[in-house]
């Protein structure tokens, strides 16, 4: 009895010391890690709502890049941070696919250390090919595959990265054989798809929608529940009969475990309403993002599940970083 009674009096303090702390909070500038150099997709984000965030805050949002390890440098800066809420990351589905193809590597165990502030921003990845393939669409494609294994190739912006992972799941959804070939980022292996170097490769709207309009590039397929509305004659994966392509890439927030709920709570409101603010809608939206904006416990439970979904399917295809 008294030991349950000293785990009440316990829980009912620590509440009561997070509601205190979410009153002052924030009392100085909150520092935003990205684990990425300058100009790229999260760092363009944060950039994009930080004064509206900061405004939201009452406090300057302070943009910290440190780029290195494929993000886990500067992820385990806020894996290890105090548990205050002045230190979070903004970063992407490198959160999630790490822990699957670094495991023993890894510095710090991501369930453990991260808790989901919110998922910022979502984006389908579009399924291209050259127009020199002899497939107008997904059904046709699989049926070349499948009468010429090995034959076909897909370019991707390196291992690890969400346009492999999307064309690993696909060869995992319909059992084909189609080759990986990996370039250092998604701009070589465009260039050497629109050459006609490769046959196909996964890649954003934003990046591959004009080469689409010209002609210099055939959509296949989009993933997402729905048609895209950028391109909205593009089938989705599951319209084309291939279902279980869950491969849109993500932009989350995240703290360290153990940063009071009601100072959890005071950020996300912040960055949901700053991401829902009209003024940054066309913005947002000419980069490419889906905003997204969902509450804390919802994120936390989607990026650990994310992590043990692509965790199978990094083993299932026996990926490496090697």
């Amino acid at each position: 009895m008294r030991g349950l009674l000293s785990h009440v009096i316990a829980v009912a303090l620590a509440a009561l010391c997070g509601a205190a702390a979410a009153q002052t909070f924030p009392a100085k500038p909150v520092r935003v890690i990205v684990p990425y150099a300058p100009g790229g997709g999260t760092d363009n984000l944060v950039r994009v709502i930080a004064p509206s965030v900061g405004a939201n805050l009452g406090q300057q949002l302070v943009i910290e890049n440190r780029p290195g390890g494929g993000s886990i440098i500067g992820t385990e800066i806020v894996a290890k941070a105090g548990a205050d809420g002045y230190t979070v990351l903004a970063t992407d589905l490198a959160l999630v696919v790490n822990p699957g193809l670094f495991k023993s590597k890894m510095p710090f165990d991501t369930v453990k250390s991260l808790t989901g502030i919110t998922m910022l921003a979502s984006a389908p990845v579009l399924l291209v090919t050259h127009p020199s393939v002899a497939a107008n669409n997904l059904k046709e494609l699989l049926s070349l595959a499948r009468a010429r294994p090995g034959y076909l190739n897909y370019a991707s912006g390196g291992y690890g990265a969400s346009t492999h992972l999307a064309g690993e799941l696909m060869k995992q959804a319909a059992k084909v054989f189609i080759v990986h070939i990996p370039y250092k980022g998604t701009g070589p292996a465009m260039a050497d798809l629109l050459a006609g170097q490769v046959h196909m490769q996964f890649a954003g709207i934003s990046s591959a929608r004009s080469h689409v309009e010209a002609g210099r590039l055939r959509a296949i397929a989009v993933t997402g529940k729905r048609r895209n509305p950028a391109m909205p004659s593009v089938p989705t994966f599951d319209e084309s009969a291939l279902p279980g392509i869950d491969a849109d890439t993500y932009w989350g927030l995240y703290a360290p475990v153990g940063v009071p709920a009601p100072v959890i709570a005071v950020l996300n409101k912040a960055f949901v309403a700053a991401l829902r603010s009209p003024a940054h809608a066309g913005r947002l939206t000419a980069l490419g993002f889906e905003v997204v904006g969902n509450a804390p416990q919802e994120h936390t439970q989607q990026f650990q599940s994310m992590i043990a979904r692509w965790t199978e399917v990094i083993d299932k295809g026996k990926i490496t970083t090697e």
